[in-house]
């Protein structure tokens, strides 16, 4: 019979934001193996949640600081989570203090508690996005709002001259001022 393993998975929705916490959560738990991902949770298409989906087996306990790292709207949570049940895998999300056991053996309460508590972080996501579309439009109406200010010209033209030396794309952005995700962009675009 395998020792069963205790991992964590982590997710932040962006380049810029930080794992630390997450991390150092898992780390006061003595979960030595974590998979983390800087992408968003709107659907299963992450290279560490893939990784980490490949690498749990039955006998498992899985760790997730709370539902929202794991997806991004219902359907996913309950999709993801009924599968790795039935792998054999127990499911642990530490800020709503809810674990689900393998093969679907959680009692109804906690299925129950579970899907409310899902679908609560959906409404909260959808009622933020709203929020932001309502003040951009009230921003436009003021003409307060202009977008994002494009990269000059220049910048781009040189940082496209510095990846063609062989120049990491991190180092480049970093030396140029630029976000990682808007130079890639914009390296993308010049592609085209």
């Amino acid at each position: 019979m395998a020792i069963s393993a205790r991992v964590g998975y982590a997710r932040v929705s962006s380049t810029d934001q930080h794992l630390d916490r997450q991390v150092a959560q898992f780390k006061k738990l003595g979960i030595e193996k974590v998979f983390t991902d800087k992408v968003s949770g709107k659907n299963t298409d992450r290279p560490g949640f893939q990784q980490m989906i490949e690498y749990v087996r039955d006998g498992d306990e899985l760790y997730v600081c709370s539902m929202d790292r794991m997806a991004r709207n219902l359907r996913d949570l309950l999709s993801i989570t009924e599968s790795l049940q039935k792998k054999g895998v127990s499911i642990h999300f530490l800020k709503e203090n809810i674990s689900l056991v393998p093969k679907g053996e959680s009692s109804a309460m906690t299925k129950l508690l579970m899907a409310m508590m899902g679908a609560v972080a959906e409404f909260e996501r959808s009622l933020i996005l709203e929020r932001q579309r309502e003040g951009i439009e009230q921003a436009k109406l003021r003409n307060a709002y202009k977008g994002r200010v494009p990269i000059n010209p220049e910048k781009i033209r040189k940082a496209k001259e510095m990846v063609d030396q062989g120049f990491s794309k991190v180092l480049v952005a970093k030396k140029l001022g630029i976000g990682r995700t808007s130079l890639y962009k914009y390296l993308n675009n010049s592609n085209k």
